[in-house]
């Protein structure tokens, strides 16, 4: 069954409680999502807390992915450019899928649903996003469209002596 994806759904305690729980497990399980295992939901509750302010003063919208029971499988976060002269394209943040659901085409639905949501923003021509090497992400990125355009090595510090590659990644719209 196919996740039921939401662009900007009300904020209330499921959805704040179903995204930090879903933050937390991707992240224990190795995901590349800003925080290296073991962590806990206190852990993450600051960034969560910045990216709902930012979706409250309308800078970044969130992407959710509900399953069958109406609980937090997926979700991302598209974050408009204050710059004037990069408003044209958004960035990508933060794609997440749990991990129960790894495996079941959902990160391609993800990435399809968040270009979806992209187009319909005023004049949005591209997506960017950046992910960490060393797992693989850029060649998944790529077989969704997306192409490499800027790599800076060892740039991302996941623990002593185990530096990785911050990759950028670009998907047209048009």
């Amino acid at each position: 069954m196919a996740l039921a994806f939401r662009l900007d759904p009300p904020v209330a305690p499921h959805l704040r409680d179903g995204v930090l729980a879903l933050w937390t497990d991707v992240s224990n399980a190795g995901g590349a999502v800003g925080f290296v295992p073991p962590v806990t939901a206190e852990d993450i509750r600051p960034e969560w807390l910045k990216h709902l302010a930012g979706m409250a003063e309308g800078q970044k919208r969130l992407l959710v992915g509900f399953d069958e029971d109406g609980q937090v499988a997926a979700a991302a976060f598209l974050t408009h450019n204050t710059h004037r002269l990069m408003r044209h394209w958004v960035w990508l943040y933060t794609v997440m899928i749990h991990p129960r659901h790894q495996g079941k085409g959902y990160g391609r639905d993800l990435l399809a649903s968040a270009a979806d949501a992209a187009r319909t923003f005023d004049g949005v021509e591209a997506i960017r996003l950046t992910c960490r090497g060393g797992a693989g992400l850029e060649r998944f990125y790529a077989s969704c469209g997306y192409k490499e355009v800027g790599r800076v090595p060892g740039a991302i510090r996941v623990a002593d002596g185990d530096d990785r590659d911050d990759i950028t990644m670009l998907l047209p719209l048009n």
